[in-house]
């Protein structure tokens, strides 16, 4: 079983401002000659954290972390404002550009998935590589089935905390319900619904009770732009209504084939259920998908850990084939 890379320290930090009022937080480890790799974080809204960092090696990859606007250390903090997918796409442009980077491997989780594949349709040409966990493809019917209903029935007490701030006249549309308070100008009002949020996602992301992941979500820094910033996207489909991420994957079938891809998913996650990355898998055949059978949802569970680490050095050992001229 692998296990998580030492835990190292940035070598370089970077604030770059974006469309205003946002400004990026941005922070390289590892080796700055290696192996570009840039890791994109779940949420939206959830933010890096030192942990991030060590599913790479660290002597052979050099490694990127951005928090996406208004999550982690980037500000405003919680910021809805020209927050967008299409915003988030063109951010990770203007980071590869600042970083003089020609092509890099983008890893993502959960909403991390997400923004790799709406990142990889529009710009495969600067794509080395895939390596994806926890898909998400954000349907309707994916957020219907965590945020409405599906998964209350495996979790009823944990539902009625998530119930809780919102009226019973108003449970027909509990996305709804929420985007009015965590929008809301009644701060007591919008702590309490995103805390309320936030702990329905980090009691269910494991396949046991796990205290760490559950304070993580429920620290009232990280709550208030998980909450506030995953509503935003929720509301607004994601901002992807209109080109459905696996139908851009279909309509680009030939350039995907040529990127090498790894998928992930835990066998119980319940934030995004597996068929999600069965879908994938249908129309990206080349990728390689690994179902970890003892796992959930969150990247720190044993399982998914192994995975994405073999997957890592997979891509490290096969680029420095490639270099060598063995091609294999």
């Amino acid at each position: 079983m692998r296990q998580l890379y030492p835990a190292l320290e940035p070598l370089l930090t970077h604030s770059i401002g974006v469309d205003s009022p946002h400004v990026l937080h941005i922070e390289e480890c590892g080796r700055l000659t290696g192996i570009p790799v840039v890791f994109l974080h779940g949420g939206p809204g959830a933010g890096c954290t030192p942990t991030h960092r060590r599913f790479f090696d660290p002597d052979r990859y050099r490694i990127i972390l951005i928090d996406q606007r208004g999550a982690g250390r980037s500000t405003p903090h919680a910021c809805l404002e020209d927050n967008t997918t299409q915003a988030l796409v063109a951010d990770l442009e203007r980071v590869r550009a600042h970083l003089k980077i020609e092509r890099w491997f983008v890893f993502g989780g959960s909403w991390g998935s997400t923004l790799a594949l709406a990142y990889a349709c529009l710009h495969p040409e600067r794509v080395l590589g895939l390596i994806l966990r926890g898909i998400f493809l954000c349907r309707d019917e994916d957020v219907a089935w965590f945020y409405q209903a599906g998964a209350h029935r495996l979790f009823p007490d944990y539902w009625a905390d998530f119930l809780a701030p919102i009226p019973a006249q108003e449970r027909g549309d509990l996305v709804a319900a929420y985007h009015h308070r965590l929008t809301g100008a009644d701060e007591l009002a919008r702590m309490q619904a995103a805390k309320a949020w936030s702990i329905w996602e980090g009691r269910t992301a494991t396949l046991l009770p796990d205290a760490a992941t559950v304070g993580f979500f429920g620290d009232p820094h990280h709550a208030l732009a998980i909450a506030r910033i995953e509503n935003h996207y929720f509301t607004h489909g994601a901002f992807l209504r209109d080109a459905p991420l696996l139908e851009q994957i279909k309509a680009q079938a030939e350039r995907f084939a040529q990127i090498p891809g790894e998928i992930i998913h835990g066998r119980y996650d319940v934030v995004c259920p597996i068929d999600q990355a069965f879908a994938l898998a249908a129309v990206w055949p080349e990728a390689r998908l690994t179902v970890v059978e003892n796992a959930g949802h969150a990247a720190s569970e044993l399982g998914i850990i192994d995975a994405l680490i073999r997957a890592t050095d997979r891509f490290a050992d096969a680029l420095a084939a490639f270099a060598n001229g063995r091609g294999d």
